[in-house]
């Protein structure tokens, strides 16, 4: 032992192998050693010093837990109420409650984008797809907060990794609660979306399909990111392929979960992926020709991200000796002019009508796809209305 150091305190809470641990031993349960042969011994002297420095770290048994529960009575009983939502997980193994307080703090950032409602398209759209599954209400709500819950917290994540500054009108959460805290809530958000997936019929189904499209939505965003950071620009068949993975995915989710769920037997997965490559080229489109997504996102926010959108996609390759618009997006613009004067060229080469005539031809194919399902029946209605909403006309 050095000149100076501390002996050990004795300890028969002593973890098998310690390192480092800034908290008192008992913080790791899993790590104790087994309690039924050990008598009562007095509070070692680090755990009496941790709790004196921090009081709020006091077993919900003893004196002190009792003492804040007085001192803050309301906040005693949000963790109850809580406690009562989220089920078993909310009383640690040792001894202290997860409360509703300390959930609301790391939910913050997802609870800010989630506070200001998007679109609701794919709420609608499963409705829409309900009509030939019939879900019943009580799954088909969790599915739908399922995908709900995703959707949000899959924002999140995006926005950090594309820089952007405004989502749904507003400042992106990450600028006003940290990157730090907002990683740690869209993380968060999985994997209570996966907990919730536990309350349908056949979980371990319902948690594979969970998971598949789950690494296929990140393998769809891994590529879109490697090009834009690398500045690669892919073929157009690359591009449907990774909107498939990417925005497909949640697309496909949504559809399998309800079909785990349906006592039908149609298959409206092909229908599905159509849509998610309409949906995402549509939304291209918008971002660089529509003057209400302008206002929502900023004016043609995918040139200051950099992204090879399917516009510009299809413009660079049309005149590969001609790098401007290429050399824009290594630039990543933030000034008016340059994003005007890249959309001009894009034009210029008639990508923008390309992509238009391409969203066409994907909704064209969803309608036959959609009638073809139930043939003779109005069950398409709904997914026809919401088809109708993606036409660029």
């Amino acid at each position: 032992m050095e000149s100076g150091a501390q002996p050990p305190v004795s300890s028969p809470w002593a973890p098998l192998k310690s390192s480092l641990r800034p908290l008192f031993d008992s913080i790791y349960p899993h790590q104790r050693r087994p309690t039924g042969l050990l008598t009562p011994t007095p509070m070692p002297l680090q755990q009496k010093t941790q709790q004196a420095v921090y009081p709020g770290l006091a077993k919900a048994d003893s004196p002190m837990a009792q003492v804040n529960a007085q001192k803050a009575p309301q906040a005693s009983q949000a963790s109850e109420s809580t406690q009562a939502a989220f089920g078993d997980d909310m009383q640690l193994g040792n001894g202290w409650t997860w409360t509703a307080q300390k959930e609301k703090i790391i939910l913050s950032p997802y609870d800010y984008i989630a506070s200001e409602p998007g679109k609701e398209f794919r709420t609608l759209l499963l409705n829409a797809f309900n009509a030939w599954l019939e879900v019943p209400a009580e799954n088909l709500a969790i599915i739908t907060k399922v995908v709900r819950m995703l959707h949000t917290s899959s924002l999140l994540i995006d926005d950090i990794q594309d820089n952007s500054m405004l989502r749904r009108g507003r400042p992106v959460a990450h600028n006003i609660f940290g990157v730090a805290q907002t990683i740690n809530a869209g993380n968060y958000v999985y994997f209570l979306a996966l907990k919730e997936l536990q309350k349908l019929s056949n979980p371990a189904k319902a948690m594979d399909i969970y998971t598949t499209e789950m690494l296929y939505l990140h393998r769809g965003q891994g590529m879109d990111l490697y090009w834009r950071d690398t500045l690669t620009c892919p073929t157009e068949d690359d591009y449907l392929e990774m909107v498939s993975n990417k925005t497909g995915g949640l697309f496909r989710l949504a559809v399998k979960l309800m079909q785990s769920q349906s006592p039908t037997s149609f298959d409206c997965l092909p229908l599905a992926e159509l849509l998610g490559q309409a949906f995402q080229i549509a939304d291209d489109y918008k971002n660089l020709a529509n003057l209400d997504y302008t206002q929502k996102k900023g004016l043609c926010e995918d040139l200051t991200e950099g992204k090879f959108s399917f516009p510009v996609i299809h413009s660079i390759r049309s005149n590969p000796e001609n790098q401007e618009l290429l050399h824009i997006l290594a630039q990543r613009p933030t000034d008016v002019d340059t994003k005007k004067y890249a959309v001009k060229y894009i034009e210029s080469t008639g990508s923008l009508e390309y992509t238009k005539q391409l969203v066409e031809i994907l909704l064209a194919k969803a309608k036959e796809e959609a009638d073809a399902i139930a043939p003779g029946s109005d069950k398409s209605k709904g997914i026809l209305m919401l088809l109708s909403k993606l036409d660029l006309k």
